[in-house]
């Protein structure tokens, strides 16, 4: 009867741990190539307006993230040339911090999040919703949401 328990036992922590950790994601990569929507007719075609080159923090990254205006207003993110390891649960956030070189910095200077990560390689775009200041923000994290780490941070300045 005992050994039934701890075999039990084992089975439910390994499962806990597995749900957890989801060790299979750095084995698989999720390639992600999305263009930069064109912009509509009459809008003025899409204008860089922030770039900056991604550092690694807590997982080798790679890749430009870059602030496009596609006209009325509407920003969005781009990664391009992207690369970094896959988690359970990554996220992409602009920061209010210069830079980040460690998870603190990310939490204690405020974050804007702009989604999911869509996959940890290619080229991939995301909204930044209307209305938000650009002014206050400074830099793209990639954030593991679960265990509150940052792979890595882009500190950004205008785009020439």
């Amino acid at each position: 009867m005992k050994r039934r328990s701890w075999i039990l036992a084992l089975v439910v922590l390994g499962g806990a741990g597995w749900y957890l950790f989801r060790p299979e994601l750095l084995f698989v990569n999720k390639r992600v190539d999305e263009g930069l929507a064109a912009a509509s007719q009459g809008a003025s075609a899409p204008m860089a307006v922030l770039r900056g080159q991604f550092h690694s923090v807590a997982h080798e990254t790679m890749g430009t993230a870059t602030v496009h205006e596609l006209g009325g207003g509407s920003l969005v993110l781009r990664l391009t040339d992207f690369k970094t390891s896959n988690g359970p649960d990554v996220r992409v956030y602009l920061i209010a911090a210069r830079d980040a070189s460690d998870n603190a910095t990310v939490t204690k200077s405020g974050y804007l999040e702009l989604g999911k990560l869509k996959g940890n390689e290619g080229d991939q775009n995301y909204e930044i919703p209307a209305g938000t200041d650009l002014t206050k923000y400074h830099a793209v994290t990639i954030w593991c949401y679960r265990f509150n780490v940052n792979f890595a941070t882009a500190p950004l300045t205008p785009a020439s």
